[in-house]
């Protein structure tokens, strides 16, 4: 797909690369670090995720009538810059939840605003019979990164210390923005039409339009859904995994990293299968089959058993995710106009973000009242219910 789309991969290659070294790395240093508990982390990634999905809200208009490349760049710098005050004040004896917190809410709303711009760049750079590759390219990269990374991670952490991960992260993000710098070529400024300021109503364009999409808006209600319930979960689990099952960050790592494979093999699937049965069965039993297995998480136990039926849960869990993400991500940029694109995007990622941080709040306010297996277990039967949420009757997508 030409020189260009292979700078914009290399540089999501990188960013991916240094998110996988880190996965959990905030929520690892608040438990190794700073000794907190299943409602503290719980905080940590509600809170982040909710702050930080509110302080991106205006960002969706602005992204759109900007550049988007400069964009990518500087939200690429403002995380990198975040993640690099976690290991000064660690050094200095500074480091505490608090600052944990503001590096959550920084980093989350600059990455909605990246989002947001790098899904305009990408459909105005690749040709619409190309998206789908495109976005298979980008899944099957993030869950390679994903597998690699975490192991490699905790063993790192167990080397070097809980920081080498951060560091990795900071240093992901800035390669990326060497790369996105490196596409060149002159892009355009979106010329705006109406009134020349930004206003209120600009705010709720993202959302008007996925709502009143009717593929769209089943798609979008399902899939924030299913991310807020499969991602709530996640605290309650690296509590009772590095807690009560004694299990080391490297087998809580690799635990979670080995089945992202699944997910490379997803995304190399999506485009065959699309082809051979269409779009809308694609999305209609990968949507649903991908709920049927993180309920198993709830029964894990101490020792290899314990950490097989995790991996199994996962490998199941992520394959089904990989064929669904791309389909999901090329049906959305198709539906959207090309001057709504970052206004929508914006508006799925603040959503997803508000309904992941209140479901892993409430999650982790279970996990402290009644334990953190039992937390796992209910989010896990909940996500049972959403295929109700897939669209039913075929339309054109």
């Amino acid at each position: 797909m030409g020189r260009r789309f292979g700078w914009l991969w290399a540089a999501y290659a990188a960013s991916a690369a240094g998110t996988g070294l880190a996965f959990d790395a905030l929520p690892l240093i608040a438990i190794l670090v700073l000794h907190a508990g299943p409602a503290q982390v719980a905080a940590l990634a509600a809170v982040g995720r909710a702050a930080g999905a509110v302080l991106a809200l205006p960002l969706g208009p602005w992204v759109e009538f900007h550049r988007k490349r400069p964009v990518m760049v500087a939200m690429d710098l403002v995380r990198c810059a975040a993640l690099l005050s976690v290991p000064a004040a660690f050094l200095l004896g500074r480091l505490g939840f608090a600052q944990l917190l503001v590096v959550a809410v920084v980093a989350t709303a600059a990455e909605h605003a990246f989002r947001a711009a790098a899904g305009a760049y990408l459909k105005a750079l690749v040709a619409p019979a190309d998206l789908l590759v495109a976005n298979a390219r980008f899944e099957a990269t993030t869950w390679t990164t994903t597998a690699l990374g975490p192991p490699l991670g905790g063993a790192a952490i167990g080397l070097f210390g809980p920081m080498t991960t951060v560091l990795a992260n900071a240093a992901g993000f800035l390669l990326s923005a060497a790369g996105i710098r490196a596409i060149g070529g002159r892009e355009p400024r979106p010329a705006r039409t109406g009134a020349t300021r930004m206003r209120a109503a600009d705010l709720l364009d993202g959302w008007r339009h996925l709502l009143s999409d009717p593929v769209l808006r089943p798609l979008f209600l399902n899939t924030v859904l299913v991310n807020g319930l499969v991602l709530a979960a996640a605290p309650p689990l690296a509590v009772l995994m590095l807690g009560p099952l004694g299990f080391a960050p490297w087998q809580y790592g690799l635990a979670l990293a080995g089945p992202c494979l699944g997910g490379l093999l997803g995304a190399r699937l999506a485009g065959p299968l699309v082809a051979r049965f269409g779009r809308h069965r694609v999305l209609r039993a990968a949507g649903t089959l991908r709920v049927l297995w993180p309920v198993g998480l709830a029964f894990v136990g101490p020792g290899t058993s314990g950490l097989l039926l995790v991996v199994a849960v996962e490998l199941a869990l992520i394959t089904c995710i990989g064929v669904y993400n791309p389909v999901l991500a090329t049906t959305r940029l198709e539906r959207t106009p090309t001057g709504l694109v970052a206004r929508t995007l914006a508006a799925w990622s603040v959503t997803g973000g508000l309904v992941t941080a209140a479901l892993t709040a409430l999650c982790g306010l279970l996990a402290e009242a009644v334990g953190p297996r039992q937390a796992i277990a209910a989010a896990g039967l909940a996500l049972l219910a959403t295929p109700l949420l897939l669209p039913r009757a075929r339309q054109s997508a």
